[in-house]
């Protein structure tokens, strides 16, 4: 028996293989948009993917399932509350699918969403690991408020934290403390609020040290898991449809995109997403653009500023970045929303932002409307800056007309990377100087 645990940093995501030597088959479970590595790791071991277990329809990332389905015959299991699109195969509460030596029982762990399962595999009569899905983390477990306007199932997050209190402490804490733990995410992900650096657990350490594992009524553990939720992107209900629905193949849908020459002029009333750096971006852009750098989170940026509802421009500083920016998209389903992605690099008669000098801020901070685009986890701290207004950057282009534009605006955030995003924002939405404070914020703050 093999497992193998694939990993997308971008979005702390985990995929899995299970192998049965054995059998020379493969079962997966949660496979990432991309699908080769796991046709590699299958083909390294002369094995066949006969199967695919989604844990749930994810909201953070797309799955490869249907396309994987498609090129293998593999098996598509889901447990039944999740009404899929795709052909598949009931997984509920008791199911098992025997790989050789190797067992998979479905646990329904309702919590995160009400189509939830764990998988526990079995080998040699023994409960050897659980993969956990959304349900349980490495130090926490997974939010239940991404379900009240999404899926085939909707639920209230109170209703949804009374069933994930009765899914850890009836089903995954009554598993032996030497069981293995698989999640789905780790640290970084929106899937939760509290995720620990490590991939992997056991039951009997995430019932000593899980918060969310520890002694309390289910009332309190209502309250403690309700609160203080990160904000939720406004791509995760589209992806919670595009992976109830089955998303199209991976590479068909990259050279999809259209790829237009350098320095397009783009049709007019269709947003333009930058992924250049940002200094770059500052000495000569697109009029309306939005600077989403290319970095370990874009896709989650891109997800959250843009809506899935919304069509838009790509843009990069070379023809490998742009290849990269498109993929990156097409991990959450919005390669489908590209109206065309291009290289720029033209300066002449092109838009550029002004530079933030920290000296003159710290000279007269009073003459600049300070626009904080932390979350509100993050401001729950306390103020950067006495007098400044906190707009989270997901909510920025819908609330730009908040901000008072009697003087120069400058934005911060925490350390740099999402102020350009935020500047650039508000530069094509307000009229009147933008700034953005960018990695000065950590010298100016909290004086």
């Amino acid at each position: 028996m093999k497992i193998q645990q694939f990993e997308d940093k971008g979005l702390a995501q985990y995929g899995y293989a299970i192998l049965s030597e054995e059998t020379r088959e493969v079962v997966l479970i949660d496979p990432a948009r991309d699908p080769q590595p796991y046709y590699d790791f299958a083909g390294s071991n002369n094995a066949k993917i006969v199967g695919v277990i989604e844990t749930h329809p994810h909201a953070d990332f797309v799955s490869a399932h249907q396309e994987i389905h498609q090129q293998t015959g593999a098996t598509l299991y889901v447990h039944s509350l999740l009404g899929a699109d795709y052909p598949h195969q009931a997984f509920d509460e008791g199911a098992e699918l025997q790989l050789g030596e190797i067992k998979l029982k479905s646990l329904h762990t309702p919590g995160h969403s009400p189509d939830s399962i764990s998988i526990v595999l079995e080998h040699e009569g023994k409960d050897v690991a659980v993969f956990t899905g959304d349900t349980l983390f490495i130090g926490d477990v997974g939010r239940p408020d991404l379900r009240e306007r999404a899926g085939n199932i909707t639920a209230k997050r109170e209703e949804l934290a009374r069933q994930m209190y009765h899914s850890t402490r009836e089903k995954l804490m009554k598993l032996d403390d030497d069981v293995l733990v698989y999640p789905a995410h780790g640290a970084g992900t929106l899937c939760g609020k509290g995720l620990s650096e490590a991939n992997s657990s056991t039951i009997g350490a995430e019932k000593a040290t899980n918060y969310a594992l520890q002694q309390m009524s289910e009332d309190e553990f209502v309250k403690v898991l309700t609160a203080d939720q990160p904000f939720i992107p406004k791509y995760f209900g589209y992806d919670v449809a595009l992976n109830k629905k089955g998303a199209p193949a991976w590479q068909e849908s990259l050279k999809g995109v259209t790829r237009l020459d350098k320095n397009t002029a783009p049709e007019k009333d269709v947003l333009v997403v930058d992924g250049r750096p940002e200094g770059i971006f500052k000495k000569g852009h697109l009029k309306g653009a939005i600077n989403i750098q290319n970095g370990n989170k874009f896709e989650t940026w891109l997800g959250s500023i843009v809506g899935p509802d919304e069509r838009f421009y790509l843009v990069a500083e070379t023809g490998e970045q742009l290849e990269e920016l498109i993929a990156k998209a097409a991990k959450i389903g919005y390669e489908l929303l590209i109206a065309g992605a291009f290289v720029y690099d033209r300066q002449e008669g092109a838009e550029t932002s002004k530079s933030f000098n920290k000296e003159t801020f710290k000279a007269n901070e009073q003459a600049y409307t300070v626009v904080d685009i932390r979350n509100d986890s993050e401001t729950k701290a306390g103020k950067f800056f006495e007098n400044s207004i906190n707009i989270p950057l997901p909510e920025l282009r819908e609330r730009a007309n908040e901000i008072p534009t009697d003087k120069p605006v400058v934005v911060h955030c925490a350390g740099g990377y999402r102020s350009a995003a935020g500047s650039s924002v508000l530069e094509s939405l307000l009229p009147v100087e933008v700034l953005d404070m960018s990695e000065a914020v950590t010298e100016l703050k909290n004086k």
